[in-house]
Formats: C-alpha cells, sequence, structure tokens
C-alpha cells in the first residue's frame, strides 16, 4: 500500500516546514500532506515551499486521489482528512466542528490517514503551542505507523513536541536538520506486513466522524462520559472522551479539546469577563458620578449621601479588578 507522509506544524512552523521539505528528493515514493495552523487566513504556504521544494507543491483539493511524490497542504479553513475509495488513498476537506478551536487541526488528519491506510503512514509533530496532533500521533502508533517528533529544544515553540513526547512511544525524537532526510530514508523501505499491524481501535473512527460534522448526542454517549464542563466553541455539554491518548473532550456538536486547550481556552474566557466587568463598573462610576454632582446642585443631601457611598464603593471594586487583571 502507498505510504503517506504526514507533518503538522503550528507557531514556528513555516521555516521548520521550508527545511524540511527541502531535504526531500524528487522521486519521493510517498504523499506528503500538511497542516499548519492558519484558521480561516489566507495563505501562501504553497508558495512559499515551493521556492525550495523539488516536488510539486499545492493546496489539497477534496476527493483528488493522492499520489506519490506531491505536497499537499491543508487550505485555509478546511480540516484535510484521507478516506480510501476504490482501493486507493483519497484527499476529503471538511468544514467540520473545530478542534483544540483550530481548523485545520492536525488530529484529524493524523486519525483519518491512520485508520484509513492502514498504519502505512509516517507523522511528524513540529513546533508549535499547547498540544494539537498528539491525540493524532498516538492514533498513528495506535495502527502501527511510524511516529517522529521535533526535539523540543531545538524547537521555536516546544509544546506540542514535548506533549507528544509525554504521551507517544515515538520511534523518532530529532533536530529539524535531520528530520527531512530521515523521512526521505523511511519512505524507501517498505513498510511492516499488514498482518502484523494491530486492527485501529474503534474510537478512532468514532472520532473521525467528527471531523465530518457527523455529530449527535447519541454518537457522543457512546465514546465518552458527561464531564461538567462547558464547550467554549458553543457553549454545550462536553463530554470526555475514553479513547486513549491524552485526556479531551468533545461536545455533541462535535467540537473537540486536549484538557490542556480547554483550560487554555476557559482562561481567555475568565480575563475577557474580567474586562468586560471593569468597563461595566467604569461605566456606572461615570454614572453615579453624574448622579451625585445632581445631587450637590440640587441640594438633596440624603441622596448626596448615597451616590457617594456608590462612588467609594465602586472605586474600591474597580480597584480590586485592576489588581487581579494585572497579576
Amino acid at each position: 500500500m502507498q505510504q503517506l507522509i504526514l507533518i503538522g506544524a503550528s507557531a514556528g512552523g513555516v521555516g521548520a516546514l521550508t527545511s524540511i521539505t527541502s531535504a526531500l528528493p524528487a522521486d519521493l515514493p510517498a504523499t506528503v500532506l500538511i497542516v499548519m495552523h492558519i484558521g480561516a487566513h489566507r495563505s501562501l504556504l504553497p508558495e512559499i515551499l515551493q521556492k525550495l521544494c523539488p516536488l510539486p507543491v499545492k493546496h489539497a483539493e477534496d476527493s483528488a486521489p493522492l499520489l506519490p511524490g506531491e505536497v499537499l497542504i491543508a487550505p485555509p479553513d478546511r480540516h484535510l482528512t484521507v478516506e480510501q475509495h476504490q482501493g486507493r488513498p483519497h484527499a476529503r476537506l471538511w468544514h467540520g466542528p473545530k478542534e483544540n478551536h483550530t481548523r485545520p487541526a492536525i488530529d484529524p488528519l493524523f486519525r483519518s490517514a491512520a485508520a484509513a491506510c492502514d498504519g502505512h503512514v509516517i507523522a511528524v509533530i513540529l513546533t508549535g503551542y499547547l498540544d494539537d496532533g498528539t491525540a493524532g500521533l498516538y492514533a498513528v502508533k495506535a495502527c502501527g505507523g511510524r511516529a517522529i517528533v521535533q526535539d523540543p529544544q531545538d524547537a521555536h515553540a516546544p509544546d506540542m513536541p514535548a506533549s507528544a513526547l509525554s504521551y507517544v512511544e515515538v520511534d523518532y525524537i530529532l533536530p529539524l536538520r535531520e528530520i527531512g532526510p530521515m523521512l526521505a530514508r523511511l519512505a524507501q523501505r517498505p513498510p511492516p506486513p499488514d498482518d502484523g499491524k494491530p486492527q485501529a481501535p474503534a474510537w478512532i473512527e468514532d472520532e473521525n466522524r467528527y471531523a465530518r460534522g457527523d455529530t449527535s448526542v447519541d454518537r457522543i454517549e457512546h465514546i465518552g462520559t458527561p464531564s461538567g464542563y462547558t464547550c467554549p466553541e458553543c457553549s454545550g455539554a462536553l463530554w470526555k472522551v475514553d479513547g486513549g491518548g491524552p485526556p479531551r473532550f468533545r461536545c455533541h456538536t462535535g467540537h473537540g479539546f486536549t484538557v490542556r486547550t480547554l483550560s487554555a481556552l476557559q482562561e481567555q474566557a475568565v480575563e475577557a469577563a474580567l474586562w468586560s466587568s471593569l468597563r461595566a463598573l467604569q461605566e456606572q462610576l461615570r454614572m453615579e458620578q453624574e448622579m451625585l454632582q445632581e445631587a450637590r446642585r440640587r441640594g438633596e443631601a440624603e441622596a448626596e449621601n448615597t451616590h457617594r457611598h456608590s462612588v467609594q464603593k465602586l472605586q474600591g471594586d474597580i480597584e480590586t479588578l485592576r489588581r487581579l487583571l494585572s497579576r
């Protein structure tokens, strides 16, 4: 079966991907699929990589067959996944629920390719913040694929490589300069025989459905247990996923988060709420000050006293909130 090379990158990824793809041979007998966290923004990554890469580089197209010797990049705002059609792997693009607060995300590509290609994949985690890609790399290894992680000390942002090493028994930990040549060598080696590969765990295909938008309350109940947490994307209830890899959560609409990403988003939500509260308190203070001046002008002693106390209390609350935000 044809081999696929999967690469996931985030912060610092342009330089890392340029280094790797420029080191690939022009006769590479594998397809290279890349996900970089670009969100919905216009991407010039194919043009950037093509300047030094000896292989053709372009954005992946939906339903196109995956051919050896080409580099395909997930387009903006679409999850890139892999499906088998008439015995050949094809690219599929989905505007499915965000995973780890991003689309395209790394996990959907790694999971889908691992299941569709019976582990005939080589997956690479590069520089990036938080931990997208860790669960997907775990799925690759669970299906018999091979895993490479950039040495965290060599990465612009070490979070993603370090997370992968915490949860996955990887095959190689390499500095950036060695990853491209290693991929070229591995692509030339025959993959392990199919009869020696483990069967894909059921949770991988269950989660693959979510990238395609195939979600429901009944389906989420089959792969997880209620967590008591709320989805930062849609405010729905989150279930803790029972599959392998890092702890993670999903809502029934399909949004997925590792526990680390969920914590980071909750922190952002708390900070946003605090700034909103500060704005409201400052507006309330200004209103009370205006009413205090009006009470003085009208000689209303009781109202003046009430508004003075309100002003003093609001000033204290604002100062407390400012100190909290400054931390």
